[in-house]
């Protein structure tokens, strides 16, 4: 199902990223005319990161190697594939996903993670927290063991629920570098497709549609 992203004044973000700053910068009460004819326009003014909101991160992201990839340099058909959703909404808010929580989640799921799979995985956290401050601190998350594991399975993609994909500290960045090491493009949050943008600076991509 296409959904629209949601973008607002002062959304939830990871404070070492850009805040998203949505204002008005022309109204209707600004009337121009020309030869007579009056005209006015609304328009704002819309100033965010390029992880703001759901998003894909691009191998330049968590790779400082060069030639590492700007979302624009990324294949398209990577973001068009058949995907499979793990349910891990019974995991404990702040705990650690594990390589058996993911082989019982796709046994449950009665399907095997194929290669070129988009792996997304529900962890009813939007639900649980979003609107407080433990969206962004409190999510289960992958570790680098786990994060391997589904790597291995030649996977295109997965998808979290979280603004990070492993737990804050240590466990963030070694999952970030598991991404690197096995050339994983990871969307984090729901998605599995995004507009590719041209790369102006050496961050991720800037997301106008995804899939929930």
């Amino acid at each position: 199902m296409w959904v629209k992203p949601r973008f607002y004044h002062k959304m939830l973000r990871i404070v070492t990223h850009p805040p998203i700053i949505i204002t008005s910068f022309g109204t209707h009460q600004e009337t121009r005319e020309v030869d007579g004819y009056a005209f006015s326009s609304a328009t704002l003014s819309v100033v965010m990161g390029d992880h703001a909101g759901t998003h894909v991160d691009a191998p330049v992201h968590f790779d400082a190697r060069p030639g590492a990839k700007g979302i624009d340099e990324m294949p398209l058909e990577n973001f068009f594939t058949e995907a499979v959703c793990l349910d891990l909404a019974h995991k404990p808010l702040k705990s650690d996903i594990s390589i058996e929580d993911l082989q019982t989640a796709e046994e449950a799921a009665g399907i095997s993670i194929k290669p070129r799979d988009t792996v997304l995985l529900h962890m009813d956290f939007h639900r649980r927290c979003y609107g407080t401050d433990a969206y962004l601190t409190d999510f289960p998350g992958l570790t680098k063991e786990s994060a391997t594991w589904v790597g291995k399975k030649g996977i295109t993609m997965f998808g979290v629920e979280a603004v990070s994909p492993g737990r804050p500290g240590r466990n963030n960045f070694e999952v970030h570098h598991v991404c690197r090491e096995s050339h994983q493009e990871k969307p984090c949050g729901s998605s599995t497709s995004a507009v590719r943008c041209k790369r102006v600076t050496g961050g991720g991509p800037i997301d106008e549609m995804h899939v929930a």
